[in-house]
């Protein structure tokens, strides 16, 4: 199982958050599981850090390293494939990681009930 933190599991995960489902800590953390992180999901955490609507480390890209996980760029295949998703959803970067998801048949890993509208394997936070 390939995995795509979205935003709230990755936070959790870096603060070591109970909020997190010990299922989604195990596959987190089992060795040789690829755990993938959006730029997009960056780009979120970017613009609600600068807006004072949450914390996160200030250097997250360190963060991200020190965890092992695997940055995933946007591509337009991606952003064609976002812009072509049913309205289920109306985050911009929830979309764009649910079309990632999609495209490279990755398991999110989300505690947002909405990601069940679309044709994606979740794996709860």
């Amino acid at each position: 199982m390939n995995l795509l933190l979205d935003t709230q599991a990755l936070l959790w995960w870096l603060a070591d958050d109970p909020a997190l489902t010990p299922a989604a800590r195990t596959a987190i953390r089992a060795a040789g599981t690829p755990v993938f992180v959006s730029a997009a999901t960056a780009w979120e955490i970017s613009i609600k850090q600068a807006l004072g609507k949450l914390e996160a480390p200030d250097d997250l890209e360190a963060a991200l390293a020190a965890s092992r996980f695997q940055l995933l760029p946007i591509t337009v295949a991606h952003a064609l494939a976002a812009g072509q998703l049913p309205r289920h959803h109306d985050d911009p970067f929830d979309r764009l990681l649910i079309a990632q998801a999609q495209y490279a048949q990755l398991t999110v890993v989300t505690h947002d009930p909405q990601f069940c509208l679309y044709d994606v394997a979740i794996l709860w936070a």
